[in-house]
């Protein structure tokens, strides 16, 4: 993650921060979601089958799309220098918008929205974050993700 003063980062407020590189959503990388979360749902690991639906193949979990934040985040998302630690806090308003096909390249796309004072040693950061398809006009998802940080200070 890089890595940016505080003041740098609350400056940001309001302003795309970044896009992430691609990453590829092949069959594996399904499967393999399917397998630790035990959702075989045949839409996401039978193509015979997903075929026959309106998606004409295999689709990725929206979990496992949202699950990708975390490797999209490493490209963009800021941290203060002073920062000793960064956890998940959670999402709000999480929207799964269009399917993505086995195959398929997805980035994200993240705004900073708010920097909050939580507590001593604490800062809560909202952004947004569009997970997008490549060559495709509707989104993945969209998400606020909430992400806490400790700091030294």
């Amino acid at each position: 993650m890089p890595i940016a003063s505080l003041d740098e980062i609350r400056s940001r407020i309001g302003t795309e921060i970044g896009v992430s590189d691609w990453i590829l959503v092949d069959q594996d990388r399904i499967n393999a979601f399917a397998d630790v979360t035990e959702d075989r749902q045949f839409i996401h690991i039978d193509p015979v089958a997903a075929a026959q639906t309106p998606f004409g193949g295999t689709i990725a979990h929206g979990f496992l799309s949202l699950s990708l934040l975390s490797r999209m985040a490493a490209d963009v998302m800021q941290v203060p220098d002073t920062a000793r630690m960064a956890v998940n806090y959670g999402l709000d308003r999480v929207r799964f918008i269009a399917p993505v096909r086995s195959g398929s390249r997805v980035r994200g796309r993240f705004t900073l929205d708010a920097v909050e004072d939580k507590a001593p040693g604490q800062l809560l950061l909202r952004h947004t974050v569009t997970v997008e398809i490549d060559d495709q006009d509707k989104p993945a998802l969209t998400a606020q993700w909430l992400g806490l940080i400790f700091t030294s200070d």
